[in-house]
């Protein structure tokens, strides 16, 4: 298993666009992808569940990924985050 955490730094959260990012590349890969809010964690390629953590911006999230894609899933998610979301 594979665990990261990141610093939301953009000025409207994860908000419906970002989360759609998010999803839509945690998809393309076998691993379980998810992430982690406040103690809750969600599936990240559900838009329902990461909207419904209600990350803010300053918020510390963690990202998990298991399985045979994990390092890739990592790799690709945390890309998504820095690009768009924060570091």
């Amino acid at each position: 298993m594979k665990k990261q955490t990141f610093t939301i730094t953009a000025e409207t959260g994860v908000h419906a666009r970002p989360a759609t990012l998010l999803v839509n590349k945690a998809g393309q890969y076998n691993s379980e992808v998810e992430v982690s809010y406040k103690g809750k964690k969600v599936n990240l390629k559900s838009i329902m569940g990461v909207m419904s953590l209600g990350i803010p911006k300053n918020a510390e999230i963690e990202v998990f990924a298991e399985g045979s894609d994990e390092e890739d899933a990592m790799n690709g998610v945390g890309e998504v985050i820095k690009e768009h979301l924060g570091q």
